[in-house]
């Protein structure tokens, strides 16, 4: 089993190998993050499509097929039931109406689930977390070397 830099794990690494180790998992890590981020807005963008389509649908159900099927639909009620034809009408009007409505709940059964959609947000929050742990990393301490009969230096910290 190896590091991702190809030495032997247990093996004491540099200080430059560990950065470098450090900075391609980072690398990594906000790569990954934004696939995930463009793959949460391409699910969200596909259920706002389909949500407009069910919209157009519904609208073009209603425009288009009003004039044809409400002359049918009236003709076929005033042959079955010997009614009225301003009636026939009426309730041919009424079926068309109902089917656009159907339509337009399913738009906006779909249009509900875009919006609940917050997959960018998440992975806003998640990149934020990173960074507020990163922010708050400390370096391991390490003794300062005494030699023998020299004062020990204190090193700065920049």
């Amino acid at each position: 089993m190896s590091a991702p830099d190809g030495s032997p794990v247990g093996a004491e690494r540099s200080v430059g190998q560990l950065f470098a180790s450090a900075t391609t998992e980072m690398s990594a890590l906000v790569h990954d993050e934004i696939a995930l981020a463009k793959a949460q807005l391409k699910r969200d963008v596909k259920r706002g499509g389909v949500s407009g389509g069910a919209f157009a649908a519904a609208g073009a159900v209603l425009i288009f097929s009003l004039p044809m099927l409400s002359f049918a639909l009236a003709y076929g009620i005033r042959t079955w039931t010997d009614w009225n034809l301003a009636i026939c009408f009426v309730l041919s009007f009424a079926a068309n109406v109902l089917v656009a409505a159907v339509l337009a709940l399913i738009g906006v059964v779909f249009a509900k689930k875009a919006k609940k959609g917050k997959g960018p947000q998440k992975v806003a929050a998640s990149v934020k977390e990173t960074a507020g742990v990163l922010h708050n990393a400390k370096p391991h301490p390490r003794p300062a070397p005494v030699e023998h009969g020299l004062e020990a230096v204190a090193r700065s910290s920049s």
